[in-house]
């Protein structure tokens, strides 16, 4: 069994963040269009095509499996179906502690456990996890390695400042579409902002109609 030595820097891991947020973001979009025939912003933050339950996703398969890229393929998929399924649960928990909710429900789907993970989906992180680690993630991380620059650094510090103004505005958003539900009028100008641009339609379209569900 050959592992490597080598470590992902700061700079890999943001960008790989970042990458398997949008890509993500792109999957999800296309694959409902295809089941579905319509156009869904499966984003997780209000502004800009960036789904970070991808981007962690991105991240932590990547430090799982770096090590294990040169073994053989069934090894691979099993690390990465036990760790994908973990993650989609942890992260189905700590959305419904900290939002009141649950962007996906596989109560429905065969084998599930609290409808928040389920069997075929995790057949789904294997396969992905695989694909990830034997095809995408070493041309992307040539790629990342070949854009280490400075001028790439000083755009990871301004992302990731935005990145954090978009997470503080989604969940204000989040909060003020609950009040407007209840019929409580904007009580400021960005609440007026946020009911015009983030409104309950932008918010359902976001998190298939279950942002204001128990």
């Amino acid at each position: 069994m050959t592992k490597s030595k080598e470590k992902l820097s700061g700079h890999d891991t943001f960008y790989i963040f970042l990458i398997s947020c949008v890509f993500g973001w792109l999957v999800e979009g296309i694959w409902t269009f295809i089941k579905k025939g319509v156009l869904i912003n499966h984003t997780a933050l209000v502004i800009g095509p960036f789904n970070i339950i991808y981007g962690f996703g991105g991240i932590i398969l990547s430090l799982v499996l770096y090590h294990m890229k040169d073994t053989k393929p069934f090894h691979i998929f099993t690390a990465s179906f036990f760790t994908g399924t973990i993650l989609e649960y942890v992260m189905s928990y700590l959305m419904e502690i900290a939002f009141g909710f649950v962007a996906w429900n596989y109560e429905s789907k065969p084998f599930n456990i609290n409808g928040r993970v389920c069997l075929p989906y995790s057949l789904f992180w294997g396969i992905l996890g695989l694909v990830w680690i034997k095809l995408i993630f070493p041309k992307l991380k040539e790629w990342i390695a070949k854009i280490n620059t400075k001028e790439s650094h000083i755009f990871m510090n301004i992302a990731v400042v935005f990145l954090v103004f978009d997470a503080i505005l989604t969940i204000g958003c989040i909060e003020r579409g609950k009040k407007y539900e209840q019929g409580i009028p904007p009580q400021n100008k960005i609440e007026e902002l946020m009911d015009h641009y983030f409104g309950v339609d932008y918010l359902n379209n976001m998190f298939n109609e279950r942002w204001n569900k128990k």
